[in-house]
């Protein structure tokens, strides 16, 4: 039993000094959602007033694409009041709140794969 001590311990030395090695050879990668600025672009995004803006795993100059993108497609398809499906290869889908004759909120998201790009928005009818 004498020998089989020193070498268990040489092994068990030997796996913990190669498990920092290995944590470094394949970090993993966090992606959390950011939230994008709007200072001076509420109004210019496509709805009347863009509310918010997060993203996740895409920049947020792509969100904002996204956003436009969005908004022309629900014009297309009933005007203000429109519905989209999706845009630029992402799935979208919407809830709206507050909604009387003349405005509604909405609450988007848009996927593609790991990609998600969230946005909020008033829309005056």
């Amino acid at each position: 039993m004498l020998r089989r001590l020193p070498v268990a311990a040489a092994v068990t030395v030997a796996l913990l000094a190669a498990l920092p090695a290995a944590a470094q050879a394949a970090p993993p990668e966090a992606f959390a959602s950011k939230s994008c600025s709007l200072s001076g672009k509420t109004r210019s995004l496509g709805p009347t007033y863009t509310t918010s803006l997060k993203v996740r795993r895409v920049s947020c100059r792509k969100g904002e694409r996204i956003v436009k993108a969005y908004y022309k497609c629900r014009v297309r398809n009933g005007g203000k009041r429109g519905r989209c499906g999706g845009v630029k290869r992402f799935r979208c889908n919407e809830r709206r709140f507050n909604s009387i004759r003349t405005q509604f909120d909405a609450r988007v998201t848009c996927k593609r794969g790991r990609k998600v790009v969230k946005h909020t928005y008033t829309q005056f009818t």
